[in-house]
């Protein structure tokens, strides 16, 4: 459960392009978060894709650490906090992470906010039910 694999990575240039073009997003610093739900039969309920952007980080140190740690806390955090709030008839999601932050941020802060973004998502995809 707590791994990483090739299908959960979104890489269909296809998907990619449908998801910045007709996905919703949502802003909660220091994450941009797009999203979509497509028709696809695959063995994983969400493809994800991590994005940190050259124009802020100019050094790709700099840019790997922060999707190295953005990645960690992806993994340790989407079984429970992700895909089983997921609702199961709505099709493959589509994930998108852009880190927006100026500065860059230690683990346990940006776990924290990762944890937020997935807990406003189930608020936005589920706005009828009560969440705890």
């Amino acid at each position: 459960m707590y791994t990483f694999r090739k299908e959960e990575r979104l890489c269909s240039r296809k998907y990619l392009d449908l998801l910045f073009k007709n996905g919703s997003s949502f802003l909660l610093y220091p994450f941009r978060i797009s999203y979509l739900f497509v028709d696809a039969t695959t063995d994983v309920p969400a493809q994800v894709v991590i994005n940190v952007p050259k124009r802020r980080y100019k050094r790709a140190v700099d840019r790997n650490l922060l999707k190295r740690r953005i990645r960690e806390a992806y993994r340790l955090n989407k079984q429970d906090q992700l895909y089983l709030p997921l609702p199961t008839d709505r099709g493959l999601l589509l994930f998108s992470i852009q880190f927006v932050g100026k500065d860059k941020y230690d683990f346990a802060f940006i776990e924290k906010k990762l944890i937020a973004t997935f807990k406003r998502f189930q608020n936005l995809i589920r706005p009828n039910e009560i969440h705890q």
